[in-house]
């Protein structure tokens, strides 16, 4: 029973990637010879309760999804592409542990990106990562 609810998460999950990711191959905004940024970003929860996805496109347009895109767009610049180093928005935060994960695939500056972190708590999550994961 316990497989086939995680099995069940899994494969919802998945499909949910795959929807949400859909936009990302078709955009006629694609053009091979720029330099690209076009990322799909997830946050998920502890042991993957809860998942949620979506794409970023840089320079931001009218058109994105992400509530924040400039200023994601901006931060992933000021840190010239590496999630490791966003500028993100210090602050103090309880130090309780519920996991969150997020990671990130496409392109930065036509650049292939495969980036993924877990965080004790979403507050950590915010503090590093700034609006970049705030969706």
């Amino acid at each position: 029973m316990i497989l086939s609810t995680v099995a069940r998460r899994l494969a919802a999950a998945s499909l949910t990637a795959a929807a949400l990711a859909a936009p990302l191959v078709m955009s006629p905004t694609a053009h091979a010879d720029s330099r690209e940024t076009l990322l799909f970003l997830t946050v998920s929860g502890s042991e993957n309760t809860w998942i949620r996805g979506i794409a970023l496109e840089c320079p931001a347009t009218s058109q994105g999804h992400h509530p924040r895109a400039a200023e994601a767009c901006a931060a992933l610049d000021e840190a010239g592409g590496d999630f490791d180093t966003l500028p993100g928005d210090p602050h103090l935060c309880p130090l309780f542990h519920d996991p969150v994960t997020v990671t990130a695939k496409g392109t930065y500056n036509s650049d292939t990106v495969d980036w993924q972190r877990t965080y004790p708590n979403a507050c950590a999550m915010e503090a590093a990562a700034g609006p970049v994961f705030a969706f």
